[in-house]
Parts: structure tokens; sequence; C-alpha cells
């Protein structure tokens, strides 16, 4: 192994290493008093916006959508969940995360409670779903939601409908 390729070698576990210190200053467990953060994500309405599922709704960075994405709000998203910051990632997995989503469009807003876990994976690269059960996968950025795609207001949803309307939607993961 060359000079140049030991450097590469130990800069990845160094940085990896970083990672998991990240990552494991805000377990599940640990004695953080207060921490409040939030992420901005841009996306945008479509034609085939239903938002009819009981149990979920999702934002996603895809732009194509079928009537069947019964469950999509959003799409063209700025983010997936691979995305989000480490700091939000360690606060959503801790165990008394409250998690506040906003989503904003046309002037109309819908403000969705749920929590964070120490299961989230959070590493999938388009997706962001919540969720009203406790399951998780990678997709999943939070658990007990307080709606799902067909409790958000039907004056949201016409709005969803346009395909040139942009949607703001923020993240706030809260440990107090």
């Amino acid at each position: 192994m060359n000079r140049s390729s030991n450097f590469e070698v130990e800069l990845q576990n160094l940085q990896s290493l970083i990672i998991m210190r990240s990552d494991s200053c805000f377990d599940a467990h640990s004695d953080v008093k207060s921490m409040r953060v939030v992420e901005k994500i841009s996306a945008y309405g479509h034609e085939n916006i239903r938002s009819t599922h009981e149990t979920t709704f999702e934002i996603t960075k895809e732009k194509a959508l079928t009537k069947r994405g019964d469950c999509i709000i959003a799409v063209g998203a700025t983010k997936g969940v691979k995305d989000l910051t480490l700091k939000f990632k360690g606060a959503a997995r801790n165990d008394v995360a409250k998690i506040t989503i906003t989503v904003e469009a046309g002037g109309v807003t819908e403000i969705v409670k749920a929590k964070g876990s120490p299961r989230l994976l959070l590493t999938h690269p388009t997706d962001l779903v919540l969720r009203k059960s406790d399951y998780v996968c990678n997709r999943t950025v939070a658990i007990r939601s307080d709606k799902a795609a067909s409790n958000l207001s039907r004056e949201l949803i016409e709005k969803l409908k346009n395909p040139s309307q942009k949607v703001i939607v923020t993240l706030t993961a809260e440990i107090t």
C-alpha cells in the first residue's frame, strides 16, 4: 500500500469513529437535559396525491407518483431520512424524544405530533415516513404519530394536488 492509500484508509477510519462518537453522544438513555433540533425540507405537490392511507404518511425525494402511492403527501423533497443531520438523528433516537412535523402549503398549515425511538435507523436515501404504529424500518422518521395521510385536512390535500405548489416540511425533535 502506498502512502496516499494509507492516509485515505486512516481518514475513513477516523470519519467512522467521529460518526460513531457523535451518535453515542445522543444515545437513548443519555442524561441530555433538553435539546431542540430543527430540520427544514422543501418539496412539491403532485396531481396524484390522494392522502388516504390510514396508518402512515410519506414525503419523498422521488418526483414521480402513481395513484397507488396513497400515503405520499409531497414529492421532490430536498432530503430523505439519510440526509438529516447527525444532531437530529441523535435527538430522534432518544426514547423520550417528541417529534413535531409541520406541513405548510399555500397558506394552510398542519401540525403532527409523534415520538422518537432508539430503534430508528434513519438510513433511507429518498423517503421520510411517519407512522401511527411502533413499526420501524430504514424509512421511518417517527412513530406513534397522531395523524396519518387520511387524517390531514382536505384543505391541505387540495393544495398538495397542485404540482407547482411548494411544500415546506419542518421536523422538530425535542428532548425536555
